[in-house]
């Protein structure tokens, strides 16, 4: 997962005095000058290591006069906490630690407070997560780029986390953990039931799970496993069928005249259902689209189509397709955070190679623009400013060379890998 994207640095000319050394610098970075200033756009790593490198030139550029005395370092950058959820980050702290270290690179060391293990007790709970720089040499703007790369980071788990329950005996929790290493699985304060946070989908294959491998009532005389730990006194008959298995989204017993089957075989309850639908039209369990998904990408933008015939790296027997992307400013409605106030509007080009199944690609984009799921509306990963447009979990190359880690080609697995993110929004 990328955190961070399309990052704009300027430079002022005017502070360095070796002219020549500094253009030498830049020109690998293709600068745009305006005024006495130079412009310059890529990844994160990109435009750290640049800066990195502009830092060092400064250093070597300002020895210390003879006979007077070094000036001390500056005091280390400040970093402003960021508030969460400490389920949240009580998962991303233990699932996702590669992710973690890679935000906080070697810089950087991380500070939670209150400490996890007391505040992941109750789940309505907040920590303050600060990033605190290791040396005084670290500039305030590397300082809000970890900052904003674990903001972006933490808003796309947490989009797809959910905490929950599962009746489940304690002596089968390392066995769970093993067959689902993507969920977080805790001991409960009660003995029969086990926290479980983790991706939705992964959650829904849980309790499948379970509901395949625990016994019924009515197989079992002793029923302290999974199936009566959510149950207390005595089963209406009247209105229920026993052999209808629970609804996963309530799990709750099915009542048989509201039960919903979906083509996929999997059942719910008819409002339950509803409700999920009204959210996302896709089953809870497997996650097949029933219907058009459309997304909340603001109203007159235009999507343009161009292509010329230089080769990308790695389909250097085909020219190139450029799409243009243009989203103009305007009033946030009710499907976006806050209705009501102004958005900012954005310019985006991505590239696909012009084979067939470059082509094909252009056609998935072009309907999934057209279905209003290439944008949204939200916080930048770039500058960290609220209600502007940024994308939407379909991923585009953005530059042309660099590779994965840096938006560009080559990159053999990108043309599946995008095709499966289309079909996840029904668009294949």
């Amino acid at each position: 997962m990328e955190f961070i994207t399309d990052v704009t640095a300027v430079i002022d000319g005017a502070g360095y005095k070796d002219k020549g050394r500094l253009i030498k610098i830049l020109q690998p970075y293709s600068p745009e000058r305006k005024s006495s200033s130079y412009i310059v756009r890529g990844s994160y790593e990109e435009v750290e290591r640049l800066s990195n490198k502009l830092s060092a030139m400064k250093h070597h550029l300002s020895p210390a006069t003879p006979g007077r005395t070094l000036q001390q370092d500056p005091a280390p950058a400040s970093v402003k906490s960021v508030v969460v959820s400490s389920v949240v980050m009580s998962y991303i702290q233990q699932k996702c630690a590669k992710e973690l270290d890679k935000i906080q690179g070697n810089n950087f060391v991380i500070e939670i407070q209150p400490d996890l293990r007391t505040a992941h007790s109750n789940p309505g709970v907040t920590v303050q997560v600060t990033f605190r720089p290791q040396h005084t040499s670290v500039q305030p703007v590397h300082a809000d780029y970890v900052r904003q790369r674990f903001i972006t980071f933490y808003q796309r788990t947490a989009s797809d986390l959910e905490a929950t329950l599962v009746p489940v005996s304690s002596q089968s929790h390392k066995d769970l953990q093993r067959r689902f290493p993507q969920l977080l699985i805790t001991p409960s304060f009660n003995k029969d039931e086990a926290k479980v946070s983790g991706p939705f989908m992964h959650i829904a294959q849980l309790k499948e799970f379970l509901l395949k491998n625990t016994p019924s009532p009515s197989k079992s005389p002793v029923s302290k496993g999974a199936a009566s730990s959510r149950t207390s006194g005595p089963q209406p008959t009247h209105s229920k069928d026993p052999e209808d298995e629970p609804c996963l989204i309530c799990m709750e017993q099915i009542v048989t005249r509201e039960k919903e089957t979906l083509r996929c075989k999997h059942s719910f309850c008819r409002d339950c259902l509803k409700r999920a639908f009204h959210y996302k039209p896709v089953c809870p369990t497997c996650g097949q689209l029933y219907g058009t998904l459309t997304g909340t990408q603001p109203e007159g933008g235009t999507m343009t189509v161009t292509k010329n015939s230089s080769s990308l790296p790695g389909y250097k027997k085909y020219g190139t397709i450029i799409i243009q992307y243009y989203i103009p400013s305007g009033i946030q409605k009710e499907a976006h955070p806050n209705p009501g106030q102004p958005y900012e509007g954005v310019s985006r080009t991505a590239y696909l190679p012009d084979s067939s199944e470059g082509r094909m690609i252009v056609k998935l984009l072009r309907r999934a623009f057209d279905q209003k799921l290439i944008f949204t509306v939200g916080q930048s990963s770039t500058s960290g400013r609220n209600n502007t447009v940024t994308w939407n979990d379909i991923h585009h190359k953005t530059s042309t060379h660099g590779g994965p880690t840096h938006y560009g080609y080559p990159d053999p697995g990108y043309l599946s890998r995008v095709q499966d993110e289309l079909k996840v929004k029904g668009i294949e």
